[in-house]
């Protein structure tokens, strides 16, 4: 790909500004987090929505994108080199753009902070989910028990892990950075639309629940959350 306009996912999304980067996107916990991100380093960039009800993440033009058929990804038409970067994965994403801004990557704390990325990716993430599938969707008609309590029982542990953690700091690693970007919005899907939080023992928690407060208080936050817009 040498310039934006030779990949196939800008004819079924066309860029306005083809010199922005471009987010393909939904307001999922991990879409949140790239628009959050772009948000709080102010990098000018378009927002398309990539519609699940529309099935657009199976489209052509989107797998040429993403093969894995997740969002988020993006195109950034000034990567490295000055050539374009086409990239998913929502931790591959935060890392890319700490980098290139010099932002919310304190170099003092770089590893702890992918290995708090790290934790959200391979643990939060999936266990919230799984939780939220046999909590609020379809799996609280499975009968058995034992998956619904297998994951609840593990984001309650993870939501220990994370509440020790916080002890004594505003945020994960100390200064405000990626990991928390990760992090705070699966915390605010787990409360408030899977709501679930309290079958893992949320009201047990010290420090978790004003850490997503403080999260939410945040105006790049706030906006991020709406974007890219449902329309």
């Amino acid at each position: 790909m040498q310039s934006l306009a030779d990949h196939p996912i800008t004819h079924r999304w066309p860029p306005q500004v083809p010199d922005r980067l471009q987010l393909y996107s939904l307001p999922t916990p991990n879409g949140v987090k790239i628009s959050i991100m772009l948000e709080e380093i102010g990098l000018p960039y378009e927002a398309h929505l990539v519609d699940f009800a529309s099935n657009d993440q199976m489209s052509a033009p989107f797998l040429a994108l993403n093969p894995n058929n997740k969002i988020p990804a993006i195109i950034d038409p000034n990567g490295p080199e000055g050539k374009p970067l086409a990239l998913f994965e929502s931790g591959a994403i935060l890392i890319y753009l700490a980098e290139k801004s010099g932002q919310l990557m304190p170099a003092d704390k770089r590893y702890e902070v992918l290995q708090w990325l790290m934790f959200q990716m391979g643990g939060l993430g999936p266990m919230f989910g799984q939780l939220g599938y046999f909590h609020h969707f379809a799996g609280k008609e499975i009968e058995d028990p034992r998956p619904k309590e297998r994951y609840r029982a593990e984001a309650a542990r993870l939501l220990t892990v994370l509440d020790g953690a916080l002890a004594g700091r505003d945020w994960i690693v100390g200064d405000y950075s990626i990991a928390d970007i990760a992090i705070a919005p699966w915390l605010r899907t787990l409360r408030d639309f899977y709501k679930a939080a309290d079958s893992a023992g949320w009201a047990d928690l010290h420090h978790v629940p004003a850490y997503l407060d403080r999260f939410l208080a945040r105006p790049a936050v706030q906006r991020g959350l709406t974007i890219p817009s449902r329309g």
